[in-house]
């Protein structure tokens, strides 16, 4: 489970294709993120919600 900016991703790997797939938690958008390493996962991660936050700011929503 990773956490930033008060939002919780869920995470699972993936034998086959060898890669880390994940999805922001408790929201009616969907927001996923992957990565190869732990490393490159959190950064997607971050980066996902990064980019979320930015729509429903470019958009005027209240993100959830």
């Amino acid at each position: 489970m990773l956490k930033y900016k008060d939002y919780t991703g869920i995470v699972e790997y993936d034998v086959d294709g060898k890669v880390f797939t994940g999805e922001v938690i408790g929201l009616r958008d969907v927001i996923t993120f992957q990565g190869r390493t732990p490393e490159e996962l959190e950064e997607s991660f971050r980066a996902s919600v990064d980019f979320y936050l930015e729509l429903c700011q470019r958009d005027g929503v209240l993100p959830q």
